[in-house]
């Protein structure tokens, strides 16, 4: 795909535009179903939201999955929140390919990677602290693959009635705090511990669907969590100004720990996600894969 999502979900709002001008009555029904499936019931408009991309994906509709991400990260502005875009290999039979790395940029703009740190030690962390990194690290892709079994399910059984095999990947994104602990981050390294457990159980729950289901823990990565507390950089959270960036002094002594003798570049980390996303691939599930730069205890 060479369109840009942000193209393609421009592209949809003018293709509507045409047809309630042309087919006004349609267009209008169309907009009173969408308003009744969007409103607050069994399921909050955020779970909806999330289901809808779940299926987009699943279907491979890029339009889709530019236009629900979109209405998603409206709806979780303010709300500490991880998506992570991944690269997925073509559709068997698909007219279209995987998405270029320049689509990927653009959508990458529209849907910010909203992970954070909020630390301290045990004694003086809140249960506020505690739930907040919970939440945003473990509770939200809980949420995101519970939403996804359905219809990940229902094309597997599909797929067998029709004697195809489609293998799928799903790769969680852990730490090595929540391998080795790391003072001062109790809440953190629990949800990152979490992450590894949940990847090796559904490893084994979704193994018969042709899931592989694996994990990457990132050591010491350069990101704007990462970067020189000098700069007095915080971000603004639920009201909340929160300090992010690492002491200069601290960041010269962890990198001296590194067999590699310096902090990953994000380029470096997509690297390791997407080795579990080829087809080699295939037959592992519920690893966890360390991409540290040779580090292999903290």
């Amino acid at each position: 795909m060479d369109t840009s999502y942000t193209d393609l979900t421009r592209g949809i709002s003018a293709e509507l535009g045409q047809l309630r001008s042309e087919i006004p009555d349609t267009l209008q029904a169309f907009h009173a179903l969408g308003k009744a499936a969007s409103a607050a019931g069994a399921l909050d408009k955020k779970t909806k939201e999330l289901i809808a991309v779940a299926l987009s994906v699943a279907a491979r509709c890029d339009p889709c999955v530019g236009y629900h991400a979109k209405a998603l990260v409206k709806l979780l502005k303010g709300i500490p929140a991880k998506i992570n875009l991944i690269p997925f290999n073509p559709w068997p039979g698909a007219p279209f390919e995987r998405s270029t790395n320049k689509a990927i940029d653009v959508f990458g703009d529209i849907v910010n990677n909203a992970g954070y740190t909020w630390d301290n030690v045990i004694q003086k962390m809140s249960d506020e602290q505690w739930y907040a990194i919970l939440d945003c690290h473990l509770t939200a892709p809980f949420r995101i693959l519970r939403a996804a079994q359905p219809v990940i399910k229902a094309l597997s059984k599909a797929e067998l009635e029709a004697g195809q095999c489609v293998m799928r990947k799903v790769v969680n994104i852990s730490s090595v705090a929540g391998l080795f602990g790391n003072a001062g981050q109790t809440n953190y390294s629990v949800a990152k511990a979490g992450i590894t457990g949940m990847t090796m159980t559904l490893a084994k729950e979704w193994g018969r669907m042709n899931v592989n289901v694996n994990c990457v823990a990132f050591g010491l990565i350069k990101t704007r969590l990462t970067n020189s507390a000098a700069n007095g950089e915080t971000a603004h959270i639920e009201g909340r100004d929160i300090k992010v960036g690492v002491n200069p002094g601290l960041m010269a002594a962890m990198e001296q720990t590194i067999p590699l003798g310096r902090a990953g570049t994000p380029d470096e980390a997509a690297g390791a996600v997407y080795l579990f996303c080829q087809p080699e691939s295939d037959y592992i599930s519920g690893q966890t894969l360390m991409c540290t730069g040779g580090l292999t205890g903290v």
